[in-house]
């Protein structure tokens, strides 16, 4: 089994434990989150919904990521990835979140956010963590790093540490 199948896996285990659910925000992952999550059998009982917003006028309109931080902050910040999952977690009930955005390449780059910047962030309750992370690789390789860093926080939160501290 590989890895992201593995914390997947795991979370399942600690999720179904603790009667909990879980739901994602994705933009640059393209539901690959939930999809491994999914490919857990029963997955079912703790994955309660996933978001994939990739456009901005999805991020808002599914999410109710204010409009106004794209012009101010742009998609890939702390700021919108926050959002994201307080929207995730309102319009899902799920006691967990995490959501991402970043940009995986091979374009779309900028010195102040090269390829391979992701932001991230977790909810869980009140609790929020939100980490920049800079991936290297070709785009999937990026996409791949990001669900596993993405998952691997999940089973952090769950266990009630620091999702960020990995």
């Amino acid at each position: 089994m590989d890895r992201i199948s593995q914390l997947a896996e795991q979370l399942g285990v600690a999720l179904k434990e603790q009667g909990a659910q879980v739901t994602t925000a994705e933009s640059c992952t393209g539901g690959g989150i939930a999809e491994a999550i999914t490919r857990i059998p029963g997955s079912s009982a703790w994955f309660e919904a996933g978001y994939v917003t990739y456009s901005n006028v999805q991020k808002a309109k599914q999410l109710g990521v204010c409009a106004d931080l794209f012009a101010s902050v742009g998609a890939v910040s702390r700021e919108v990835v926050e959002a994201m999952v307080r929207g995730a977690q309102a319009h899902s009930g799920a006691r967990y979140a995490v959501a991402v955005s970043g940009v995986a390449g091979p374009d779309g780059g900028s010195e102040e956010k090269p390829v391979g910047t992701v932001w991230l962030a977790w909810g869980d309750g009140e609790r929020l963590f939100s980490v920049r992370e800079q991936f290297t690789g070709n785009r999937d390789e990026v996409r791949r790093q990001t669900v596993e860093a993405a998952l691997a926080g999940l089973l952090r939160l769950s266990a009630e540490e620091n999702p960020v501290m990995g």
